[in-house]
């Protein structure tokens, strides 16, 4: 009898992690971890089952494994997110977000952390094809890869981080009242 409480206990641990996955994609284990307040080899297992059975996928980069739910995600939404759950990294990328075409002095002066720390994450950044590097004279400039991305960084912001949407939302109007205002003038 005792044995059964133990597998319905772990069956509801399970759907627990997944359903913060839902609303967590792309998070990794040590948060999932501290949010839930479970031990990590409660978590490592349950996730490692959740992935055999089809529930989850994960992503590897660098030392970080990252969970989202199955089939919701393209692969470039999966890195913005990834992007987006490490504070640093979403500064740097909204920073150049907002202003369209910063140096790495002005991304330094703004996230106000090493200039060897903004290569690192700029340098991951453009290997995950989310920015670009522009030569500009002897500085170097970053902009999105891609345009159409600027809509799924803030959606993605939106629907999955709301509290850090709030802390943004005024700073992205302004800066898409920019874009539609710089548009009409072409």
């Amino acid at each position: 009898m005792g044995g059964c409480l133990v597998l319905d206990e772990l069956e509801g641990t399970a759907e627990k992690l997944l359903s913060f996955i839902q609303d967590n994609p792309g998070c990794h284990l040590r948060r999932i971890k501290r949010a839930m307040g479970i031990s990590m080899g409660t978590v490592q297992y349950q996730l490692d089952k959740l992935e055999k059975k089809g529930r989850v996928t994960s992503t590897r980069h660098g030392l970080y494994k990252y969970y989202f739910p199955i089939g919701l995600f393209k692969d470039n939404e999966k890195d913005i997110l990834e992007v987006l759950t490490h504070e640093t990294a979403r500064k740097i990328l909204m920073f150049i977000l907002e202003q369209k075409s910063p140096t790495q002095t002005d991304i330094v002066n703004n996230v106000r952390i090493s200039a060897r720390s903004i290569s690192w994450h700029v340098g991951r950044l453009i290997a995950l094809k989310i920015i670009r590097e522009i030569r500009d004279g002897r500085y170097k400039r970053y902009e999105l890869q891609d345009d159409d991305d600027a809509k799924y960084i803030l959606t993605l912001l939106r629907n999955y981080y709301p509290s850090i949407w709030d802390k943004w939302s005024m700073r992205v109007v302004e800066m898409f009242l920019s874009l539609s205002g710089s548009r009409e003038m072409e």
